[in-house]
């Protein structure tokens, strides 16, 4: 009952197998499927679109912390508990973000063995709520113009879907609050006018948001997919597009391209764009904060309205978008 061809291939591709392990082994290499094989192999094929710091800190974080104690196992041999001494080991001298972030990183490893046939499991999801919470602050925004090139690069590379992906596109150009954007619906949208007005629950006030040509491009390539709903970022579990996307949805797919919450936020293109606008394209701090939607009152103390300066902010959100473009191309 037994094919004999077949026994020789088998044992054939065992013994090459051996043989390249011994070889690798000899040349100061990590074994075949081991943690830090896969690693490389997961960074190299899976982190080459993420902006040049990340990667650094990532590979740098498995160096110091992960490689000189499981790198040479096998994937599928690894316990929760290895990875737990890893991790409160990083904990224990004051790094507890970067306890988190070295988690993370390692999930994305299993996740990646576990889809290239590794025959492994990801171990991390036992160790959820093991390590202590990362304290929270205020928005993170960047304001830096080298990091905030780099974050518009990896958001171009997001491979996540269609809506997500376009709402990502379109949050530092139009910098409204997190809420505003994922609720956005085509009816509130101007096309023509080229203008996206709606209310601001926060204030209780309409705001417009003027639509450059880059964001109107966006809009239009996303309209045959989601046109038809209520909702321009429709949540992919309401096939009519009655729901919105879910609030840590733009979050989490921050996330994905490496960055943390203490990085960067959806919130955090408001500051971003605040800064840069008055300190690189030295507009008027009153059309920015008109455009952020802020109560900006006269020297009598009343509040402007909605169509203030719109002729400006038009002006501004274009040249605005112009900038963002030349980053990203530059």
């Amino acid at each position: 009952g037994v094919d004999p061809s077949e026994v020789r291939k088998t044992a054939k591709v065992e013994s090459s197998k051996i043989q390249i392990e011994q070889e690798r082994i000899s040349n100061g290499l990590p074994p075949i499927d081991s943690f830090q094989h896969v690693a490389d192999e997961w960074f190299d094929k899976k982190m080459q679109h993420l902006a040049e710091a990340y990667k650094i800190r990532v590979y740098s974080q498995l160096k110091r912390d992960v490689f000189p104690k499981i790198g040479n196992q096998r994937l599928s041999d690894i316990t929760p508990q290895q990875l737990l001494n890893i991790v409160h080991d990083i904990e224990r001298r004051g790094a507890i973000e970067s306890a988190h972030r070295t988690l993370r990183t390692c999930s994305q490893v299993f996740r990646y063995g576990i889809v290239t046939g590794r025959k492994c499991t990801d171990v991390t999801v036992s160790l959820k709520g093991a390590l202590s919470p990362v304290k929270s602050g205020h928005f993170s925004a960047v304001t830096d113009i080298k990091k905030f090139k780099e974050l518009l690069i990896s958001i171009e590379h997001f491979s996540g879907s269609r809506v997500v992906s376009a709402a990502l596109r379109i949050a530092p150009h139009v910098f409204v609050r997190p809420g505003e954007l994922r609720t956005a619906k085509w009816s509130d949208i101007d096309f023509e006018s080229r203008e996206w007005r709606y209310l601001v629950t926060k204030t209780n006030t309409q705001h417009i948001v003027p639509l450059s040509n880059q964001v109107i491009s966006i809009l239009e390539s996303l309209k045959p997919y989601t046109g038809n709903g209520d909702y321009v970022f429709p949540s992919l579990r309401t096939p009519k597009g009655n729901k919105p996307i879910s609030d840590v949805t733009l979050l989490a797919a921050l996330r994905r391209l490496g960055y943390e919450k203490t990085e960067v936020t959806v919130h955090g293109f408001r500051a971003t764009a605040r800064t840069l606008l008055d300190e690189v394209l030295k507009f008027r701090p009153d059309y920015i904060e008109h455009q952020l939607a802020h109560n900006v009152r006269d020297p009598l103390g009343r509040a402007y309205n909605r169509t203030t300066h719109l002729t400006e902010r038009k002006n501004m959100m274009q040249v605005w978008s112009d900038y963002l473009t030349k980053l990203l191309t530059d």
